[in-house]
């Protein structure tokens, strides 16, 4: 059974208060949607008991997703879009809920796997961090370390810089995107499709990539995963609103 925009919004009352603050339990009474609570409670979602709610096993997974969907919602709407901070929290519960499930790993592997949302709240981390971080040492690096004659794949993008993010949206380089590096001095010069772009060390530090088979000795089974990303990403992928995250930049 597909839950309720508003069942959602108590899964995420429910992860804050629960989880996130320590709670033992939250007040029915608090809740006004007794319609949503009985969806959440035929799901196993949530259990009352005392006049109080607590989540299950399975519940809090599904909060655990709800949060995490609204909170990239929010880092998208702020870090890609531009939309002023004011109205982030609206927009974001209105677009997360158009987000599936799988496509929240999409994008927060656009947005660089952030680990807060605009208001310093955490993201609950996914698959696509938890597989991040395992080829991190092996397989992902900053373009300006790539050696001349490698090929690599766009992993993500890091920088609060909006003129160096436009001029990296301007190249079309997005996550999933095939390149190669030409020459490393006095510029970075690298190849992506038929195009051959000519950056500074600083702008493509900020440009994480990885490596693919055959470079050094890495794997095969890497390489086409960011390219199926991008395919699936649909909406964003096609040259509409491309973007990037915000990262560490001075």
């Amino acid at each position: 059974m597909q839950i309720t925009d508003k069942a959602e919004e108590i899964l995420e009352t429910l992860w804050i208060e629960l989880v996130e603050n320590g709670k033992p339990g939250y007040p029915v009474a608090s809740i006004d949607d007794e319609e949503g609570l009985r969806l959440l409670e035929e799901e196993k979602f949530i259990v009352k008991a005392e006049g109080m709610v607590t989540l299950t096993d399975t519940g809090r997974e599904e909060a655990r997703g709800c949060v995490r969907r609204h909170r990239l919602a929010e880092r998208l709407m702020v870090d890609v879009l531009d939309l002023k901070t004011q109205l982030v929290h609206d927009t974001s519960c209105s677009f997360e809920h158009l987000l599936h499930k799988g496509l929240d790993n999409d994008i927060c592997t656009l947005l660089g796997h952030p680990t807060t949302c605009p208001h310093g709240q955490p993201i609950p981390d996914g698959e696509c961090c938890r597989s991040a971080r395992e080829q991190v040492e092996k397989l992902v690096l900053p373009l300006s370390d790539l050696e001349c004659g490698q090929s690599a794949q766009v992993a993500y993008l890091r920088t609060e810089n909006r003129e160096a993010l436009q001029k990296i949206i301007a190249m079309g380089v997005l996550p999933g995107t095939r390149l190669a590096v030409k020459q490393r001095s006095p510029t970075i010069l690298f190849e992506a499709g038929n195009s051959q772009f000519a950056i500074d060390r600083g702008l493509a530090s900020r440009i994480i990539v990885r490596r693919v088979a055959g470079d050094d000795g890495i794997p095969s089974g890497f390489e086409g995963r960011g390219a199926g990303r991008r395919r699936r990403m649909g909406w964003f992928g096609r040259g509409r609103g491309r973007g990037g995250p915000r990262g560490d930049d001075e």
